[in-house]
């Protein structure tokens, strides 16, 4: 559950002040290190000379006060990318002594820093390598001179106009890509009650690792029944961060005495806005996908499948309207159907099959094909208990190797995958075809899959997490292909999508071709409305029933309730910068042999990257 926090200045006493919080309904406060301002220039001694006069002894709270319920705040007073050498000097060692005590009162808690310009290269590159915990780096959300009047008041009205252009995400940028992506770093927005940033805006700060939101208290204005509320355009913006579940940090000053309301208002637009659900720790894992056809599926991935509420009902939905075109009223009493469940598993399709002859009152026959022994087994002693007075038949077979009894009027499959084809769906199909009538019904009939590239520092970190695994006491480039290129199945959650999905490519079935090719190859282009930086290609699918009914994981289309699918993740090897108005050319293939199939992909515009997975040599999905 995420936490309330208060920060406030001017307070003598840490103890008195976490008391405060604690009786106003706040579980950590953010407090500074210091407990007077340090000087912004030092030309006489030198600082580690004084130290005691300036920080918090230790004592004041035990050891679980400061690991669980502190976030300690640097000066923001020091600079370490002055050009004056004695200013920057002084402000390198600050910092590293300020760290190091952070470090001191609580290994691996939260040190937050205060960032004031996007110039903070060596302020990246001290803090970066001395902290061992979390360190929040604190931007202001959105930019602008009024707000940057609050911030600076080192500085003249012409710094002041310069730095009130700039876009404060790159200063965020600019230090996290110094401190190489680092994952101990993260981002603590401030809200402005100056100006409202646009919610593209928004939207890219949801790509990054943001630890938490600052809500000044004067943001809040009183309600018809006096009572404190954020004005509807920022819960608007700040609903988007708590459908994230990231944490609130109310700033105050001492004489405030409206701080429980402040948090009690938190506490339930949290609750409101909450995107909570059953697969939240799947979030942005990252997942090697399912082969099917190479491994047997065991039964708790079974029935993760079978537990989709609306994907069975959408199934059962097609082959009702299947059957009552291929069967008139006026034959249902004689005529009969034979119906063919491919890769059955345990029987969800089955039953989805049987619901839809007894609703349309026709008559079936039902083959079921399944080449995993075990869910054999199942489906075994589920004919005998519950369809023993069906026209019921198993067969332990693989579905491209089948000879039938009879071919079938309609085929019904569910092997896509995250990305429509990559469980080898026009492989599989296409040979099944020949079980199929002339004029049988293929359901499935057609698939499509979509890309659109992304940025996610997350899902970024989580590849070069895997490498870092991987590579302890082995040569890098032995792992290097093998995650840095692979596709992932990902629940994807903390990301800025830089443009909306365009279809790839598209699967037909049965399939007309003659000869049958099954590889693909597309081009797409992207344009950036928005400075960010492109980490990889998110993949999507969506399917053809029967007629107009669809399935899709595609998030423009997303069937309602559906969670059978998690989307794709193609990663680049490296992060790269781009910039608004420049184009995002991405190249795509799909290439296939008689052992494998695999995804190529590369960056063509605006930068060239090499082609990733080439040849298959990272993830290829083996067809045996």
């Amino acid at each position: 559950m995420p936490y309330i926090c208060l920060l406030q200045e001017g307070n003598e006493s840490l103890p008195k002040l976490l008391e405060k919080a604690q009786q106003n309904g706040y579980a950590v406060i953010a407090a500074h290190i210091n407990t007077a301002e340090i000087p912004y220039e030092y030309q006489e001694a030198p600082m580690c000379d004084k130290q005691a006069e300036f920080t918090y002894p230790d004592l004041v709270f035990p050891s679980d006060h400061w690991n669980g319920k502190v976030i300690n705040v640097l000066s923001d007073t020091i600079d370490c990318d002055a050009e004056d050498l004695v200013v920057r000097r002084n402000a390198e060692e600050v910092l590293k002594r300020d760290i190091s005590w952070a470090e001191h009162l609580q290994y691996g808690g939260y040190t937050m820093l205060r960032l004031r310009s996007e110039r903070n290269l060596n302020m990246a590159r001290i803090a970066s390598s001395n902290v061992k915990g979390l360190l929040l780096v604190q931007v202001p959300l959105y930019n602008s001179k009024e707000a940057q009047a609050t911030w600076r008041r080192d500085i003249d009205d012409e710094e002041l106009e310069r730095i009130g252009e700039q876009d404060t995400w790159h200063w965020w940028n600019n230090f996290r890509w110094a401190a190489d992506f680092n994952p101990k770093i993260k981002v603590v927005l401030e809200l402005s009650e100056s100006d409202r940033p646009s919610l593209e805006v928004v939207r890219r700060w949801l790509g990054e690792p943001v630890e938490a939101i600052i809500v000044p208290s004067t943001m809040f204005i009183c309600n018809r029944q006096n009572y404190p509320v954020l004005p509807k355009a920022w819960q608007e913006i700040l609903s988007y961060f708590m459908r994230a579940r990231i944490n609130v940090i109310i700033s105050s000053d001492v004489h405030d005495n409206s701080l429980k309301l402040y948090a009690e208002y938190m506490l339930r637009f949290q609750e409101i806005h909450a995107d909570t659900h059953e697969l939240q720790a799947f979030e942005d894992v990252l997942e090697e996908p399912l082969q099917p056809l190479y491994d047997n599926l065991d039964c708790y991935t079974y029935e993760v499948f079978e537990k989709d509420p609306a994907k069975y009902k959408l199934y059962q939905d097609a082959i009702e309207q299947a059957l009552l075109d291929r069967v008139a009223d006026s034959e249902k009493k004689h005529k009969l159907t034979v119906i063919m469940v491919l890769g059955a598993g345990r029987g969800p399709l089955v039953r989805s099959a049987l619901n839809a002859a007894e609703n349309t009152g026709r008559k079936v026959r039902v083959y079921i094909i399944e080449k995993n022994p075990n869910a054999i087994r199942t489906l075994t002693a589920i004919a005998k208990k519950l369809w023993s007075h069906k026209d019921v038949h198993i067969f332990s077979k693989d579905m491209r190797e089948f000879s039938p009894p009879e071919p079938a009027d309609i085929l019904v499959s569910e092997l896509l995958g995250s990305f429509g084809d990559n469980e080898l769906s026009p492989e599989c199909l296409d040979c099944a075809q020949k079980l199929l009538k002339v004029d049988g019904i293929s359901i499935p009939c057609k698939s499509t899959s979509y890309i659109n590239p992304i940025m996610s520092s997350k899902l970024l970190n989580g590849v070069r997490q895997v490498l870092r695994h991987e590579t302890h006491g082995r040569q890098k480039q032995a792992t290097y292909h093998t995650h840095a290129e692979s596709g992932f199945v990902v629940l994807l959650k903390n990301i800025f999508n830089i443009g909306l999905p365009q279809a790839l490519f598209e699967f037909v079935h049965p399939n007309p071709q003659k000869p049958i090719d099954n590889s693909r190859f597309k081009a797409l282009r992207f344009e950036v409305t928005i400075d960010c930086v492109l980490t990889g290609i998110a993949g999507y699918f969506d399917t053809t029933l029967y007629k107009d009914i669809q399935l899709s994981i595609n998030p423009q289309t997303h069937t309602p309730g559906m969670f059978s699918w998690f989307p794709m993740y193609f990663p680049f090897a490296e992060p790269m910068d781009v910039k608004k108005g420049q184009t995002i050319e991405i190249h795509f293939w799909r290439c296939v042999t008689k052992q494998k199939i695999w995804y190529e992909w590369c960056l063509a515009s605006p930068f060239r990257t090499h082609i990733h997975n080439h040849g298959g040599r990272s993830c290829p999905i083996y067809c045996t």
